[in-house]
């Protein structure tokens, strides 16, 4: 059955190219699941594929061109755009608005970098969408249109895998079918190639039986021989493919171009607030910091989580990816796992400022209002393990910005009398004094269950020890927390500090006995305050507090710090009689240790600019061994048949007897055509076959050349070297011609044919 008069192929052709399309670009449209936190995208991707096919199917039924392809694809891009891509912004979510396209617009250039800016899974309402939508739509246009137009189908196939490419450089480093993927994309392209010239053949032998050089027999037995060796290079392949990457696939994360076009936020290079504390304890007493509105009784202000010591200073680890100093830039889908109630707390910044950005709870989203709301979002990051933000351009007077987020509904201690610790792997700490160990033990030496060792280490601190901020008027009490200050606390007669010293105390004693413990500084209202709808954050409520993590509950918060009432008894303290020997050993004096970290820091930096030198060299030798794999693999069906038919040639060329030579000779230029399509039939005389050649290349030396041959074969005498020497260069000669008449595809098919192997062995007549 033919086409309507406008397409250019018959009607199953076209409807073969289509679908076989559609099922490559599905493979590239199905691989962008991991980079999306929901269905969402299957609709823009598909979309994009059903319209692009649609455009390319309706340009080669009317014949347009280029331009008038191309204004259509765009004009389909703004038209639906906002219902495929966009629909929060479309009326109805179809119909498009100016914001709709102005986005549309906006995002041909941008939405690249904000989708490898974003942390996956990104949310479709981000405007993320647009990637797969416009990707698919381009790559089916041009795809649908190859496959429809162009002599040779398969050079379709080369947007379908740019398509792939690009879905797998724009997503994760951890792919959801990595080896499923590859397989169906070679299974399609194989099978739709395959049946396309089986189809193509049947026309070829149609025509060569009405032209009386071939019977119906010969036709048919070629057709199930196409069948065959169809199915034989489609099993073929899929197994290649399958083994193949399942040997080659590499041991680590593959690399996406995410890792390079926006190097990790270094929350590092930025001094732990708990070193400011007494700070604002002593500058911000009565002055507000930041207000906040809807903020639940009960409910605490984090500005900063840290969980590393060090001996000098509590600050977040450097453990890589799910670490305390991993952040990741802003978006509308954090903390998806959190469960608890969800509130809406609105943040107005007053005297606070700096990188860190006071949040509560687990964070959903943070909506930037005012003048800077767009360089806040942008310069805005969240770390999901625990609950920190910041913004690398700081924090002034004005800006105000929205939280959503969850806050955790705290269990009772009767909920956790038999729940163990999270089985976390806490960062490595350092600097701890060595007698914390033995008094958390003396601290904890009753308690029992889990809940019962942390309670017994906050009641404790919180009992025995006395509050000091240390300032005018209060008893001496250092500030810092630092290894010698811990020692010098806990040297005392009594036990004199503020949430400071206390929390971290309680946390290095945690951690000393195996518990998963981290420090907090934030904001929480003081016991004597009366609840109000705005809370006001001061110097006078900063606080630092511990938390420790239960398995299946999270991370509970803990107070270490005595009531600020319970006052010590002197206005200086006395050193203990006889305190322990490790106890006496006094730490270096603190000056010294107080230029530590800026050293540590220049010495950290210098090492990550050396080795930043090289680091480029891993993946680039990585994706040069990956492209060197893939080169070979798609060689060596070449290298395989070039190898059996040159030692076919090599042994027809070599034979003992000259005539044989001659008859290899004559056999190797019959196989060259029957390569290239030739409808030679098996049993044709040289006089038979070469008719067949000549009528199908236009070479009128081949009949002189198969008389010659009948000639030296069957004549008397055997045909000299010589003789031998100049048949074979006319062979060559007229193979070298015959190639020459067809495409670089038809070359390339001819020498992955089995079509003249299944000739080997037999004689001409």
């Amino acid at each position: 059955m033919n086409a309507r008069p406008g397409t250019l192929r018959p009607l199953r052709i076209v409807v073969l190219d289509l679908v076989a399309i559609a099922l490559l670009l599905s493979v590239a449209v199905i691989g962008f699941g991991p980079t999306f936190d929901g269905p969402q995208y299957l609709v823009a991707g598909f979309g994009g594929l059903a319209l692009g096919l649609g455009i390319a199917w309706l340009g080669g039924y009317l014949r347009w061109g280029v331009l008038p392809v191309a204004g259509v694809t765009v004009a389909a891009y703004f038209l639906f755009g906002g219902a495929l891509a966009l629909p929060h912004t479309a009326m109805l979510g179809v119909i498009p608005t100016l914001d709709t396209w102005a986005q549309l617009g906006l995002g041909t250039v941008t939405s690249w970098k904000q989708l490898l800016t974003t942390v996956p899974p990104v949310a479709a309402s981000d405007g993320h969408l647009m990637v797969p939508f416009l990707l698919t739509l381009v790559a089916a246009v041009l795809a649908g249109s190859l496959a429809l137009r162009v002599r040779t189908a398969a050079w379709a196939l080369l947007p379908a895998s740019l398509l792939l490419a690009a879905q797998i450089l724009l997503g994760v480093a951890e792919p959801a079918a990595p080896i499923v993927q590859g397989v169906l994309f070679g299974i399609v392209a194989v099978l739709w190639l395959s049946v396309r010239h089986a189809w193509a053949g049947d026309r070829a032998a149609v025509r060569v039986e009405a032209s009386g050089t071939a019977d119906a027999g010969a036709v048919r037995h070629s057709r199930s021989r196409r069948v065959i060796t169809g199915a034989i290079l489609l099993a073929v392949a899929a197994g290649a493919g399958v083994t193949t990457a399942a040997v080659a696939s590499p041991p680590v994360p593959r690399y996406v171009l995410r890792d390079f076009v926006v190097p990790p936020f270094d929350i590092r290079q930025y001094p732990s607030p708990l070193q400011s504390f007494r700070a604002t304890v002593r500058d911000f007493e009565d002055e507000t910091l930041f207000t906040v509105t809807g903020l639940p009784e009960d409910a605490r202000i984090r500005l900063a989580t840290m969980d590393t010591y060090n001996g000098i200073v509590y600050n977040v680890s450097d453990d890589g990816a799910g670490s305390s100093s991993s952040f990741t830039p802003v978006r509308s889908n954090m903390s998806p796992a959190a469960e608890g109630e969800t509130t809406t707390l609105q943040f107005a910044i007053e005297s606070l400022d700096g990188v860190w950005v006071p949040d509560a709870g687990a964070v959903r989203e943070f909506t930037f209002d005012g003048e800077r709301g767009e360089e806040l979002r942008r310069a805005a990051h969240y770390n999901d393990a625990t609950g920190t933000a910041v913004t690398t351009v700081g924090l002034t007077a004005g800006d105000q910005y929205t939280v959503d987020t969850v806050l955790p509904n705290l269990p009772s201690d009767a909920a956790l009398a038999d729940v163990p610790f999270a089985p976390l792997k806490m960062p490595k700490q350092a600097g701890i004094p060595e007698n914390l160990a033995e008094l958390a033990s003396e601290a904890t030496v009753d308690a029992e269950t889990p809940i019962e060792r942390v309670r017994a280490l906050e009641d404790w601190l919180s009992t025995d020890g006395f509050f000091s901020h240390g300032l005018e008027g209060d008893v001496l009490s250092p500030s810092g927390h630092g290894a010698a200050r811990v020692i010098s606390m806990f040297a005392a007669d009594q036990l004199i500090g503020d949430d400071e010293q206390y929390a971290v105390a309680m946390s290095l004693m945690a951690n000393q006995l195996g518990i998963p413990a981290r420090v907090v500084m934030g904001w929480h209202p003081n016991d004597d305050d009366t609840p109000e709808s705005v809370f006001t954050a001061t110097g006078d409520n900063v606080h630092a507090w511990v938390e420790v993590a239960f398995d299946g509950y999270g991370w509970i918060p803990f107070d270490p710090t005595p009531d600020e009432d319970n006052k010590p008894n002197e206005q200086s303290t006395k050193p203990r009689a006889n305190p322990k020997p490790q106890v006496l050993q006094p730490p270096p004096p603190a000056q010294e240790p107080a230029e530590l970290p800026p050293a540590i820091a220049n010495d950290r930096e210098q090492e990550e600019e050396e080795e930043a030198g090289v680091d480029w060299l891993g993946p680039i030798l990585l994706y040069s061994a990956m492209g060197l794999g893939v080169v070979i693999l798609l060689m060596a069906p070449f290298i395989v048949m070039g190898l059996i038919k040159g030692t076919r040639r090599l042994r027809r060329l070599r034979a003992d007897r000259t005539a044989d030579r001659i008859s290899g000779g004559w056999d190797e230029l019959v196989d060259s055509a029957i390569d290239l399509r030739a409808p030679v039939v098996a049993g044709a005389t040289r006089s038979e076959s070469a008719t067949v050649v000549q009528e199908t290349f236009t070479q009128p030396r081949v009949a002189e050349l198969a008389v010659r041959a009948d000639a030296d074969v069957y004549g008397p005498g055997d045909p000299s070297p010589e003789d031998v020497a100049a048949f074979w260069r006319e062979v060559d000669d007229i193979v070298s011609e015959m190639k020459g008449t067809t495409t670089v595809w038809q070359r390339l098919r001819a020498r992955l044919s089995l079509r003249s192997l299944r000739r080997s062995g037999r004689g001409a007549s």
